[in-house]
């Protein structure tokens, strides 16, 4: 049985890398919330640098956008107290950090369980580093192009129906958008846990075709 001495090493050693993480977090976070993405041509192409300014930064362009994307026709977006569009732009932000340091988050978890991995798990986890970025981003891609903007326009028919007038605050706009960004994202992650299990020699590959009814109903 493991002593004290080992236990607080294993602690010590996820302390270290949860810092790393958190540290590659914030940095993302902050440069999203101090500079612009200002646009260039280059080659016919439409690239873009970072230029410093805290009040039109990138977590409010990604904001914008996300407005002239996502809200239907007729529905007015509001900040209805001080601050509201401050923290939804810390929210974008965070999302985008995420995003970012989600490499550095499966290569963390990773290297924390190599020691209790065999040779062959380390293989499949590191096979899935760069996939796992991918279906992330497919599935908040999925969320965003077809799927949120039809729930928001039925959601909003029922009340241009009773004739009310149709206003939506920013703080639950950007909270109602990143829900179904992270769930999309995390769901699609479904094919990479299976891959894993099977690689590890838990199940074998045909346990989840023999299963798949099971999915689908779920």
């Amino acid at each position: 049985m493991p002593g004290p001495e080992h236990i607080r090493g294993h602690l010590d050693e996820l302390r270290s890398r949860i810092l790393r993480v958190a540290a590659i977090v914030g940095a993302v976070a902050v440069f999203a919330m101090t500079f612009h993405a200002e646009p260039f041509g280059a080659w016919g192409v439409t690239l873009y640098y970072p230029v410093p300014d805290p009040l039109d930064n990138i977590a409010a362009q990604v904001t914008a956008h996300m407005r002239h994307d996502l809200v239907p026709p007729g529905v007015q977006l509001i900040q209805t107290s001080p601050g509201q569009a401050f923290f939804a732009q810390v929210y974008v932000a965070a999302l985008l950090a995420l995003l970012a340091a989600m490499p550095a988050v499966a290569r963390e978890c990773v290297a924390f369980l190599r020691p209790a991995l065999r040779e062959r798990e380390v293989r499949a986890g590191r096979a899935i580093l760069l996939p796992s970025v991918g279906l992330f981003a497919g599935g908040c891609a999925m969320a965003y192009l077809l799927v949120i903007p039809y729930i928001l326009e039925f959601l909003y028919r029922y009340g241009e129906s009773a004739g009310l007038l149709t206003f939506l605050n920013v703080i639950d706009f950007v909270v109602f958008v990143l829900q179904f960004l992270l769930a999309f994202g995390i769901s699609f992650q479904l094919p990479l846990a299976m891959y894993a299990v099977s690689a590890s020699g838990a199940v074998d590959s045909g346990y989840w075709l023999r299963n798949a009814r099971y999915a689908v109903i779920a």
